[in-house]
């Protein structure tokens, strides 16, 4: 997260209980579910991209406990992201989130990408 050139911030809440923070204005909120859309690093950050163009100021990614998220998780989302159909343990997918901000910063700010092409 410290290669990230963008503002983050990361709050951990426990599995049961906890208040997420109040919404903010111009964000879109995204699940990490397994059922949730398989995108390439450059889809990724294309996505991101649209949104910072389009006035969004805050992404909020979502990452469940062991349960993973109910419907109503789900449904709030404006996307449901996944990484495989696989479930991987929290922290596993919090370093493949955090690898995947930090090539989306990369992609966007026209850094040489190796697996691009």
């Amino acid at each position: 997260m410290k290669r990230i050139s963008w503002p983050t911030r990361i709050t951990e809440l426990p599995d049961r209980g906890g208040k997420l923070p109040d919404p903010a204005a111009q964000m879109r909120r995204i699940v990490l579910d397994e059922t949730g859309r398989v995108l390439s690093s450059i889809e990724f950050a294309r996505q991101l991209e649209r949104w910072r163009d389009d006035g969004v100021r805050e992404a909020r990614f979502m990452i469940g406990a062991a349960d993973g998220f109910g419907d109503a998780e789900r449904d709030g989302a404006d996307l449901l992201l996944s990484f495989g159909r696989a479930t991987w343990p929290h922290m596993m997918a919090r370093a493949m989130l955090a690898e995947q901000l930090f090539r989306a910063t990369s992609i966007l700010a026209n850094h040489p990408y190796h697996r691009e092409g």
